[in-house]
């Protein structure tokens, strides 16, 4: 018999195999270093907040590079991997803005959010199987900086992506791939994102629930994309009790 969809008040993280997180605004509070810096590469195009979520935002970096100058009806050729950074090719803005990055990360440093943050604790406890799926080619630096190394069980990132050629975010490819890794079925599993395009890789991807985090996407624009429920932050989805609980209300 079919079951419904859960909803915050009744969601259990125990009762899935495994769970499947992006990094930047779900993890780590890196969208925020990530918006600066994309804000600095832009800042000749009238960039704004509006931007990052329209085209940016859970996108490959070159990706985001395309679709944001597309929105200025501006065409450059995409360069090669290994430009240098600068402004001339696709690929030499994308890596300009990893230059950028890196420096805002170095200088100002990374620390989890605290409600995701606890929610890791939780399933490192309930010994239930974790992994990122990012589309930064940054995100073990990220992983690093914020004392994250080392806790997840596989991390698949824009590094991993692009060996693999794997189609970045609406497409379910990495989140897939993150559920083989993981070892769990993607019926049994949980995608956690911030971004639309995220949210809308997990509905592709036909994954058991995706949770929406809004952190400045929209409720209604994230269940539009696909999200299962929305909540402002992970914290929200954390036992009162101090124990989590089984579907069927059990201590």
């Amino acid at each position: 018999m079919a079951t419904s969809p859960p909803t915050p008040a009744d969601f259990r993280w125990a009762d899935y195999d495994g769970v499947l997180f992006d990094l930047d605004g779900v993890i780590t509070p890196t969208a925020e270093i990530q918006e600066h810096a994309w804000g600095e590469l832009f800042a000749d195009y009238d960039y704004t907040e509006a931007d990052y979520l329209a085209h940016i935002d859970g996108k490959p970096r070159y990706d985001g590079v395309r679709s944001f100058l597309a929105s200025r009806d501006v065409t450059l050729p995409d360069g090669d991997p290994d430009d240098a950074p600068g402004d001339d090719t696709v690929c030499a803005l994308g890596n300009r803005k990893n230059t950028l990055f890196n420096d805002i990360l170095e200088r100002d440093g990374i620390a989890p959010y605290p409600g995701s943050q606890a929610t890791l604790d939780l399933l490192a406890a309930a010994g239930v199987p974790s992994a990122i799926v990012s589309s930064s080619k940054n995100a073990v630096s990220v992983l690093t900086a914020a004392g994250l190394d080392g806790r997840f069980d596989v991390v698949i990132d824009g590094v991993v992506a692009a060996d693999l050629e794997l189609q970045g975010k609406p497409a379910p490819d990495g989140y897939l791939l993150g559920a083989e890794r993981l070892g769990v079925d993607p019926s049994r599993t949980v995608v956690v994102e911030d971004a639309v395009s995220g949210v809308a890789a997990g509905a592709n991807g036909s994954f058991a629930v995706t949770i929406g985090v809004d952190r400045g996407a929209g409720h209604d624009v994230l269940l539009d994309n696909g999200a299962t429920f929305v909540v402002d932050d992970l914290s929200e989805l954390l036992p009162t009790d101090g124990a989590e609980r089984s579907a069927s209300g059990d201590s």
